[in-house]
């Protein structure tokens, strides 16, 4: 790890020689250039300078530990100490630096919910998990907006869109996805028989219009009447809209909103993350492979989480983590999976940087 280290701060040190050339200076183009390469790699080259400081005092107050005079000795030895605290605090932080960062992780996000097996306990299971991340973002100040919506009898959904804005919104929830499985006694059970039903959750990151562009001649675009709950408040209007991305097959209703134009926004908008999401998922097949030990690779076909009613527990397969307060688990207070997840990736990620694989 630290040799490759050492390699940066030799080109971090070069660059700042290029940069005081007055040809390099008079060259707008390249001067930005290199300032920009230098920024990127100032604080991974100006930590292990310090800790290459730290290292030379490490060793001259070993040094001093071999002197005659016990007074000495006692100061080398708590400077030692010290120094080595010190150490272990840079070593940390240059293992944090190193790791590559997720572009994606400052992004918004689409949380896609919808009902899998089960029935219509599937159904009220994915109200709940919907509620819960409504409740978590409410928590984090994240503002919410309901895109799209389909609704069963009693309260449930078989899917459900919603666009969570915010700070960090995707590094927080991208671990979400996968297969959640519930087990309870459903509303609609008179018997008082246990039922595991599932909800699919996709997390996916809000799509730039510069990183997703969509021909026109991509889409198939349909209006037709909205209609309201119940078959009541019938739309006059053809407001609602039906948009088929013809490469992929992709469908996407919008009904919702009281015009055309902003039932196509959200339609567009859920087309563009899901798309970004695809090439994403493409792009990264190969080291999802090679990822089966870690978190797992987010695919939306791993069972990752099973909530326990009976036991009041929660089970998040990927990390062998359990907690037996399911009550607050639901009503949002989901940091300690979030915070034990991403840090479970963090050692992995770590252990493949330092490791040189």
């Amino acid at each position: 790890m630290f040799e490759n280290i050492a390699k940066v701060l030799q080109r971090y040190d070069q660059l700042g020689s290029f940069l005081i050339d007055p040809e390099v200076f008079n060259n707008p183009k390249e001067y930005t250039r290199y300032i920009k390469e230098r920024n990127e790699i100032e604080p991974i080259a100006l930590t292990y300078r310090a800790y290459r400081e730290l290292e030379k005092g490490i060793e001259s107050a070993r040094q001093l530990l071999d002197t005659g005079d016990e007074d000495i000795r006692l100061l080398a030895k708590e400077e030692l100490q010290s120094l080595e605290r010190q150490r272990e605090s840079i070593e940390d932080r240059l293992k944090e630096l190193i790791l590559p960062n997720d572009p994606l992780d400052s992004k918004d996000v689409l949380l896609e919910i919808r009902a899998g097996a089960g029935g219509e306990e599937s159904a009220l299971f994915a109200g709940d998990l919907l509620r819960m991340y409504l409740k978590y973002a409410e928590k984090k100040k994240w503002h919410t907006e309901l895109l799209s919506a389909s609704t069963t009898g009693i309260g449930g959904y078989k899917e459900v869109i919603v666009l969570i804005e915010g700070e960090k919104v995707y590094s927080r929830l991208k671990f979400e996805s996968g297969v959640h499985r519930v087990q309870r006694v459903p509303r609609t059970e008179a018997s008082g028989r246990i039922h595991t039903s599932t909800a699919t959750v996709a997390i996916l990151p809000e799509a730039d219009d510069v990183e997703i562009e969509i021909k026109p001649e991509d889409l198939k675009i349909d209006t037709f009447r909205a209609g309201g709950h119940g078959g009541q408040n019938v739309n006059k209007l053809e407001t609602a809209i039906r948009i088929t991305h013809i490469h992929t097959g992709m469908v996407v209703v919008c009904q919702d909103e009281r015009s055309q134009y902003q039932n196509k926004m959200k339609a567009m908008t859920i087309i563009k993350s899901r798309l970004l999401s695809m090439n994403r998922e493409k792009q990264t097949s190969e080291r999802a492979q090679d990822r089966r030990s870690q978190v797992g690779t987010g695919d939306r076909s791993e069972k990752i989480r099973t909530y326990n009613f009976p036991q009041n527990r929660v089970t998040d397969h990927r990390i062998n983590y359990t907690v037996h307060t399911l009550g607050s688990i639901l009503s949002g207070e989901i940091d300690e999976f979030v915070d034990a997840l991403t840090e479970h990736y963090r050692t992995n990620e770590l252990a493949r940087a330092t490791s040189g694989k």
